[in-house]
């Protein structure tokens, strides 16, 4: 079975300003479910576990696509390991919300949610994610943390390794820092994705760009520059 994951860089799930990259979201979780109504589970970690995000997400998915809505709450002690597991089980597709990138991985590691986010990708469930969510499963990404660092300066971490390459979130506001950033981080590959833009992988590779207003880019280290190239071209998936 195919594996997907769609990497959001910024946008608003409130204000719908992602709407047809959600739908795009949906429309393959659907397919994946079949004959059954597909079953949507949002992870709020990154926004400690914030049921507002998680309503939002319902109204969209639910009430638009018709995606059965469910959430993993970690945080704070709601849900036992075989509860969550049993919702990652069920799950047709995993959206993960956007926030403190380094806090929700530390969280993942501590609670053991890793390796259920691991089990789910090979099983073919769609995995979708906007900002944290989103950059977290490449190489290398471009984030801030107040847990942990206190600032809200945007540095370069590690992440899961599933992607190749480095992810900057929200490019159109952190685009000349980031360039600089890439030049020194070690990589000469990167996915610099604007907010209401995303990016689509299949398998571990890039599929196709999406977007409702945004822009992606693939950003290579070619001799000391930063060679941007733009990904939504026609022959992609426009919205």
């Amino acid at each position: 079975m195919d594996r997907y994951l769609i990497a959001i860089g910024g946008g608003s799930l409130q204000e719908k300003s992602t709407l047809k990259i959600d739908a795009f979201i949906a429309d393959l979780a659907k397919k994946r479910a079949g004959d059954k109504r597909a079953v949507g589970v949002f992870i709020g970690t990154a926004s400690h576990d914030s049921m507002p995000y998680f309503n939002t997400f319902r109204k969209t998915y639910t009430a638009e696509f018709n995606i059965k809505a469910d959430c993993v709450l970690s945080v704070y002690g709601e849900m036992n390991d075989e509860k969550i597991k049993t919702k990652f089980e069920k799950a047709d597709l995993i959206y993960i919300g956007g926030g403190d990138t380094l806090f929700m991985l530390d969280w993942w590691k501590q609670k053991g949610i890793l390796n259920y986010l691991f089990d789910a990708y090979d099983r073919g469930v769609i995995i979708a994610g906007l900002s944290a969510g989103a950059i977290c499963w490449f190489d290398k990404m471009y984030t801030d943390s107040e847990f942990f660092n206190k600032t809200t300066e945007y540095s370069i971490h590690s992440g899961l390794g599933i992607l190749q390459g480095i992810c900057c979130p929200h490019y159109d506001e952190r685009a000349t820092e980031f360039d600089k950033e890439f030049l020194n981080c070690g990589i000469n590959l990167g996915y610099a994705i604007e907010a209401n833009s995303a990016v689509v992988f299949k398998n571990g590779n890039y599929s196709s760009a999406l977007t409702c207003g945004g822009n992606s880019y693939r950003i290579e280290n070619v001799n000391g520059e930063a060679v941007k190239t733009l990904l939504n071209y026609p022959a992609d998936i426009r919205l």
